[in-house]
């Protein structure tokens, strides 16, 4: 390599550097606004010209934020709306009300997965709450779990719904990241939910059978058990008195407490399977029909990801005001709201777009490139440690994913095929590990559950990098045929 090339690349080592410290020093910067300061003070210190410097920005933004944004904004008012309708909750409890006790943890982790599809971590966990308490706690009175039935149960939902938010679109990050690396949307699709489904498994109910004895003392607070469940803990209740049913009698034997919203499992089901359905029909006309054909045409419009994730809402949003679950000024209300918090992750985006587009445009990308290539170092790996460490040190999956494929991007040219479908899965299973303090999911999941750092540890922690580690593992073993 030439000195201008080590030049290059130390000027990305100090870009990523700042970065870290931007966002993690006492000022806590945003990561919108910390990526933009690093992308100027890139691009200036790699000779690029100002003005060609100032498009750079604008043109990686907005390519970014119009092939992703609007695709999540529709998946973020089509997760809300299922909640708010009680699609999520009908989903999961036909699952769960069918099952014995021994294959609890599995059904979670069904329900999850399902949920999962267009809902990211956080709102995905806190629809599952209600649900999960209520389970937990009829084991609970039972006596019919080992250890704490909330971590038996809890776990296998944190698998899944991480596991979906990493690896698979429409979810922010790897739509992100297919996007920046040109990779097919029906293979990265199949791809994803290969890696997904052993992944979910190990991380999630054979994990959760293997520390929930080794956390028996883990139990939300009262209170919030309370909530969710409509009954208070035996040890809670005042002497002599007994816990009367709430919802009239036989209401102890349901999961949970609180009367259900008439929506039909079948329509429930339909509006989050109709996105991913009409992407798999895409991949499999653009795969077995000619070019000249009309119906390749359709499905592939219609299996676009805005399409796709715009056809899912429409339909929840028609099943939300047929079943009369909410008045339109009220779904009008919720869905304003769903987008008021995505903001912040659209902004993200947006500023690693820009980000990104620097280090295309000053040379940087083609030097790690070489780098790379004279180091013979497998892409897929490096695409997962780059958004392990940013997402670690950021406390940002976001910022992970859209940084780690800027740098990736050259390596593997035009982008398409198995290998770019299979970085997508790594770079975004790479985002998900090593999930400590500095992220917001780990203080949702310590403060629900009511447990101490190290038992959050424990839980989040170790699932998420197990979840990471697992998806790397099926990328390689994938890429054995790419």
């Amino acid at each position: 390599m030439t000195a201008h090339t080590w030049y290059l690349l130390a000027i990305l080592a100090v870009a990523i550097t700042s970065l870290i410290c931007l966002i993690n020093s006492r000022l806590r910067i945003h990561p919108f606004v910390a990526l933009l300061l690093v992308s100027v003070g890139t691009g200036l210190a790699a000779g690029e010209p100002v003005a060609k410097l100032v498009d750079s920005l604008e043109t990686g933004a907005g390519h970014t934020l119009g092939d992703v944004g609007l695709t999540l904004a529709l998946g973020a008012m089509l997760g809300r709306l299922l909640s708010d309708s009680g699609a999520t909750d009908a989903i999961a409890h036909a699952i769960v009300d069918r099952s014995g006790g021994r294959g609890l943890p599995w059904l979670v982790a069904a329900a999850a997965f399902v949920i999962g599809i267009p809902m990211f971590f956080e709102v995905g966990l806190i629809v599952l709450l209600p649900l999960i308490f209520s389970v937990a706690r009829r084991l609970e009175d039972r006596g019919a779990a080992k250890g704490s039935p909330y971590v038996l149960l809890g776990v296998p939902a944190i698998a899944a719904l991480s596991t979906l938010h990493g690896m698979l679109p429409p979810h922010p990050g790897p739509l992100t990241a297919m996007t920046g690396l040109h990779a097919d949307l029906g293979l990265t699709l199949g791809v994803g939910i290969v890696c997904a489904i052993p992944t979910v498994i190990l991380a999630g109910p054979v994990y959760a059978r293997w520390i929930a004895p080794r956390l028996a003392d883990v139990r939300p607070d009262d209170a919030l058990v309370t909530q969710f469940t409509g009954r208070r803990h035996p040890a809670k209740q005042e002497q002599g008195s007994t816990p009367a049913p709430v919802g009239g009698p036989g209401a102890q034997l349901r999961p949970d407490a609180h009367p259900r919203i008439g929506v039909p499992v079948p329509l429930a089901v339909a509006a989050v399977l109709i996105p991913v359905a009409l992407m798999l029909l895409r991949a499999l006309a653009e795969a077995m029909l000619d070019e000249s054909s009309g119906l390749r045409s359709v499905l592939t419009f219609a299996g676009e990801p805005l399409m796709a994730m715009l056809a899912g809402f429409l339909f929840a949003l028609a099943v939300t005001l047929a079943g009369r679950s909410s008045t339109g000024d009220q779904a009008r209300a919720s869905l304003t709201e769903s987008l008021r918090s995505i903001a912040a992750i659209l902004l993200i985006i947006g500023g690693g777009g820009a980000f990104n587009q620097v280090l295309k445009d000053s040379g940087i990308g083609d030097a790690v490139a070489s780098a790379a290539r004279g180091a013979h170092l497998n892409v897929i790996v490096l695409g997962w440690l780059v958004a392990l460490l940013l997402s670690l040190t950021t406390g940002s999956a976001t910022v992970g994913i859209v940084s780690a494929t800027g740098i990736v991007a050259p390596l593997i040219g035009a982008g398409g095929g198995l290998e770019a479908s299979l970085l997508v899965v790594a770079i975004g299973a790479g985002s998900l590990g090593l999930n400590y303090v500095n992220h917001a999911g780990f203080w949702l999941v310590k403060e629900s559950f009511g447990m101490d750092l190290n038992q959050a540890a424990k839980t989040q922690t170790v699932v998420q990098t197990l979840v990471s580690v697992s998806g790397l593992a099926m990328a390689l073993l994938l890429s054995v045929f790419a």
